[in-house]
């Protein structure tokens, strides 16, 4: 196997990877370290470990923005159609009984 020490990311060939697949990706989850299968010395691909499971809450914390106020309607209550013309609406699930 060959090996880089570059950011914990080692290099394999794809017949190997092939040969070796299941107990590389056991190792891969032990130990953290990313591996790139290459093919005639060219990478094709990258395995990487998956994040420890936890919940959402929190998840895209620092990565994301929300502008505005989340609480209040992106269009005014006053230009709902369904409250400015409640005769108008057509119920789209007729009631059999």
């Amino acid at each position: 196997m060959e090996s880089t020490s570059k950011d914990d990311v080692r290099t394999m060939p794809a017949n190997e990877f092939k040969t070796h697949c299941l107990r590389v990706m056991d190792e891969v989850a032990e130990t953290g370290m990313a591996v790139v299968v290459t093919k005639h010395r060219k990478p094709v691909a990258k395995l990487v470990p998956m994040p420890a499971p936890g919940g959402i809450v929190g998840l895209f914390k620092d990565v994301m923005t929300v502008p505005g106020d989340i609480d209040k309607p992106a269009i005014p209550i006053e230009e709902w159609e369904v409250f400015s013309n409640p005769g108008q609406v057509i119920d789209p699930k007729p009631r059999s009984g």
